[in-house]
């Protein structure tokens, strides 16, 4: 199940995304908005960030005018590993690499094409591990405040 949300400057490239997961049949829980009246972004990075950190979604797609503001306000919920995206290889490295588990995107920086190629990446990528795996326990004791220097 994917978490999906955005604000007024991301509701275009969530509903491209949308379309692209109803077509390849992924499941998806759609957290609004449903316009482009403008709206605050935190309370929709909230809820989709929200959702993925209790495991009712394995993942999530966040939308706003850059990407930006949602990917400040996901990272503040914890387990949650929000990365801003506008490139195909930063969407598959920040998986690879980091595990990520919210993909950000801004809707006045790239094209409805081009956030749905990302967000087929990002939903395809698996985590690499291995070496990776000991970064991403470091990024959970800096959220723990427990990070031994």
């Amino acid at each position: 199940m994917i978490a999906i949300g955005c604000d007024h400057g991301g509701y275009e490239i969530k509903t491209a995304v949308i379309s692209y997961l109803k077509e390849k049949q992924i499941e998806y829980i759609d957290f609004g908005t449903d316009s482009t009246d403008s709206v605050d972004f935190p309370l929709y990075a909230y809820r989709v960030a929200s959702a993925v950190s209790r495991g009712e979604c394995e993942r999530g797609i966040l939308c706003c005018g850059t990407g930006i503001g949602v990917s400040i306000a996901a990272n503040k919920v914890k387990g949650i590993r929000a990365a801003v995206c506008a490139d195909a290889y930063c969407a598959e490295m920040t998986r690879r690499h980091n595990d990520a588990n919210i993909l950000c995107m801004g809707g006045r920086v790239i094209d409805s094409d081009t956030a749905v190629k990302l967000a087929e990446i990002f939903l395809k990528t698996p985590f690499s591990g291995g070496r990776h795996e000991k970064r991403i326990e470091m990024i959970t004791a800096i959220e723990n405040d427990d990070l031994t220097l």
